[in-house]
This record gives structure tokens, sequence and C-alpha cells, in this order.
């Protein structure tokens, strides 16, 4: 029996999934978390990975790791980390990423060659704030990685630096239509000239571990749940989680003068355009809250009123927005009456979130230019049996719900038995239990929704709105 170990390094803990190479069964699994903040020292993330895997890398023919995007990791001369891991989720580079993108020659410019418009995620604008707030550290930086180039490089006794295109699209230092790093970007963020890893193939062995076992190129946390899920071109994935996200496969690059769609590569050969909301599960958990009921209750109650919701509208910008992008915005309900009941309100907060992973759906149609055929649900919001019923009614397509699983440990696992096989693609595995979810498309929440949002864009981008 030939076993490979899928690895997920995420933001708050370390998945590890031990899988039948031949079939894609999971075989055993194990997992530790990581510590709290936006700034990590990576060596927690090494004792995570080592409690996560034992006993089970030792089984293990091969190994790959998914990490989390756009994390920070600046090492010396000597391969040390200098400084802790600035993650993604840090927004201390808002001002640089601003800077950048004039340096770069607006937003159409920098979509052009990076695949994005730089914003405080990317790797490239924390180069830029440490270069302006930390020049000793800055000036001691020989090389710079992912989080999962850094474990990978561990995992391989510390040989060489390597990445892979999916990842190191979402740097802002390479270019997606080249398909290779941009290392005069990385210079001009940081100051000076610094090493980046080598960009290996999708399905390229790049080490092996102390036990054996043949290390993958490994990949980003996205790019690696699209390929536990293999998703297809004509499939939108859509997690709902803390955040939303939809994605989709595409033959070709793609650059959003917008910036709302991140144009990254995946990790298959092909490309990855991802658009992100800032308010996913944690709407459902409000709306919970302030009904008195547990999320079982909030779903029976959502679908106990009509669709449309008797005219109530959920404009579901709690935290601000991405897509759109009103980062001062608001939450806010329109179309109460004195017999709106709890029922309607909790059919108008599911019909929100929804429409809002919409927004993002259609962002990725226009880019790509290619109609969603299915939408896979996942994520914690996917358990809710309101989101997974009304879904096809506001996306107007076929829902599909995949059986729960770690899709990017999966993924991981899935690209570890890619790189074992020699294969010029990747294994086909017997997909999970999934249920699908059909309904026709109803276009009146969606228009509520639409003219909600667009009648408040002014004074929302603004903030001056207070309720």
């Amino acid at each position: 029996m030939t076993y490979v170990l899928g690895i997920d390094s995420s933001t708050q803990s370390c998945k590890a999934l031990l899988v039948d190479a031949a079939t894609g069964r999971i075989v055993d699994e194990g997992r530790s978390t990581h510590p709290a903040g936006t700034q990590v020292d990576p060596a927690a993330w090494i004792s995570a990975m080592d409690r996560a895997t034992a006993g089970l890398i030792e089984q293990a023919d091969a190994v790959s790791v998914a990490g989390q995007q756009h994390g920070m990791v600046p090492l010396d001369a000597r391969g040390e980390v200098i400084r802790d891991a600035m993650l993604w989720n840090d927004t201390s580079s808002a001002p640089q990423a601003a800077q950048l993108v004039e340096e770069l020659g607006g937003p159409a410019e920098s979509a052009s060659l990076t695949g994005s418009v730089l914003v405080a995620s990317i790797t490239g604008t924390k180069l830029r704030w440490m270069r302006d707030n930390e020049p000793d550290n800055a000036a001691r930086t020989a090389a710079v990685v992912l989080p999962h180039d850094y474990l990978t490089w561990q995992l391989g006794g510390r040989k060489e630096l390597t990445t892979d295109h999916g990842d190191a699209s979402g740097t802002g230092y390479y270019c997606p239509w080249q398909r290779k790093f941009l290392p005069q970007l990385a210079a001009q963020y940081l100051g000076h000239e610094v090493t980046l890893p080598r960009v290996a193939e999708p399905n390229e062995i790049v080490g092996t571990t102390a036990s054996g076992a043949a290390i993958a190129a490994g990949t980003g946390d996205n790019m690696a749940a699209a390929l536990g899920l293999d998703l297809q071109p004509g499939d939108v994935c859509v997690s709902v989680g803390t955040s939303g996200v939809a994605s989709a496969i595409s033959d070709h690059a793609v650059a959003d003068p917008s910036g709302l769609v991140t144009g990254f590569c995946d990790a298959s050969g092909k490309y990855l355009p991802l658009a992100c909301t800032l308010n996913g599960a944690k709407v459902l958990d409000f709306a919970a809250m302030l009904l008195g009921v547990d999320h079982s209750g909030l779903s029976e109650l959502a679908l106990a009123a009509p669709p449309g919701a008797n005219g109530v509208t959920l404009l579901p910008y709690f935290d601000g927005e991405r897509t759109p992008n009103r980062p001062n915005a608001t939450g806010m309900f329109s179309g109460l009456r004195t017999d709106t009941t709890r029922a309607d309100i909790a059919r108008a907060v599911v019909e929100g979130l929804l429409c809002s992973m919409f927004d993002a759906v259609e962002t990725i149609e226009r880019v790509t230019g290619s109609p969603a055929k299915r939408v896979l649900l996942i994520g914690g919001a996917a358990k809710s049996e309101a989101m997974r019923i009304i879904a096809p009614q506001i996306f107007g397509v076929d829902v599909v719900v995949p059986e729960p699983s770690e899709y990017v440990a999966l993924g991981a696992a899935r690209q570890a038995a890619w790189a074992l096989s020699g294969s010029a693609t990747p294994p086909q595995w017997s997909a999970a239990g999934t249920t699908v979810y059909t309904g026709d498309h109803d276009p009146l929440p969606v228009q509520r929704y639409q003219r909600l949002r667009d009648m408040t864009e002014d004074f929302q981008a603004l903030g001056d709105l207070q309720l």
C-alpha cells in the first residue's frame, strides 16, 4: 500500500491527512493548533507540524505542504528567521500597499504586472513595510519565503528554497502571464536585491524527508482546496467561513484593474481567479444571537419564511466589505414593518449573505468571461440547511455540497500522489459524497439586494450613515 501525507498549515492550526495514494481514501489524520495573532514565529509552525504529523509522516511515501498564503518569512544569510512572520491578515502595510500601487503606475498596471492590485495582505507590501519601519531587519534580509516554502524547506533538511506557481502568484512580485518571479519588484519593495525560492512545477519532487519520503512542491491553501475538490472549468467554489471566497479554474491568466479579483495561478498549471468578501458565517452568528436561537433554529426560521422574506432585505457589510470595496460600510436592514416576523429577519439574513457571495461569483464570471455552470458550497456556513436550500434560488445554478472534509490537506495529499506517480496529470480519486441542491432562480431577493447595495454606495463608502 502506498500512502501520501497532505499537510494544511493554516492561520489557526496544522492539519495532516494520511491518504491512500491510489484511491484518495483517508487512512489517518492529526492536528495541532497555531498561536493566535497576525505576526507569528515560524518555529511555532514547525512544532505544530511535528505534532500533527507524528506517527503519520513515517508511513508516507510522499508529502506535500499547503500553507496560508501571503505570509512574509524573512531569512538572513544563514537561513535564520529575522523576525516573526507577518501573516496575510496583518494590515500594517496598508499605507505601503497604496504607495506601491502608485509606484507601479496605478491599479491597472499593478494588475497587469502581478495579477493583483496590491493590498495589505500581499507579501510584497510587507517587504516595503519592513523597509520603512525596520530598516535594520530589511538590510539583513537575504531571502524571503512564504509559509509553505519555509515548511517544505525544513522538511527537506534546509537544502533548497522552493515554491510553486500558485503560492508565488500571491506575492506581488510574480507575473502570472510569464509564470515567473519578477525579482526586480521584490528588490524595489525591500530596497535591495533578495534571494527568492526556485519555482517548481506542480508535479515536481523537490526533496526528501529524513524518513525518505518524497517532498512535492506544495502550494497555497486556496490552490490546494481547489485541487482537493477537483474543481473543473465551469465550477465556482464558494467557501463561506469567517470570510467568503469565490474561486474558479481558468485556462488563462486574468487581470482585474478594479482589484476585486486576484489573478492567482492554481496548483495544476492553470489559473485560479479569486474574489473575497469580508463577511461570511459571522453574519449567521450575529443573526442567531439577535434572534436568540442556535444555528439549527436560525435555519428553521429562515425556511419558514417565503422567498424574498416579505420584503425584508439585509446588506451584510457588518465589518466593511471588499466585494464591493467599501471598507467603512456597515450592515443594514431594509423593508422592516410592524408585521415583520423573526422568520422574515432570519430569511433576509441568509438571502443577504448569499447575495453578497453572488456578487463575488458575478465578479469572477465578469473577469473570466465564463458563466458558472454549478456552484460548490463549502465552509462552516455550508452546514446550514437554509443556506443549502436557498443557495440555488440566489445563484441560479445547481449547488453541490461536498461531504465535509479537510480539502486543503486533501489537495496537498493529491499533489503528493501526483508527484510520486510521475504522471502528467493529477490522480483521479473517487469523489467524496455530495448532495446536489436545485431550485428555480428567484430574481426578486437579488434585485432588492442590488438596489439597496447601489443606493447606499455613496454614503456607505464615506461611512457617514448611522442607524
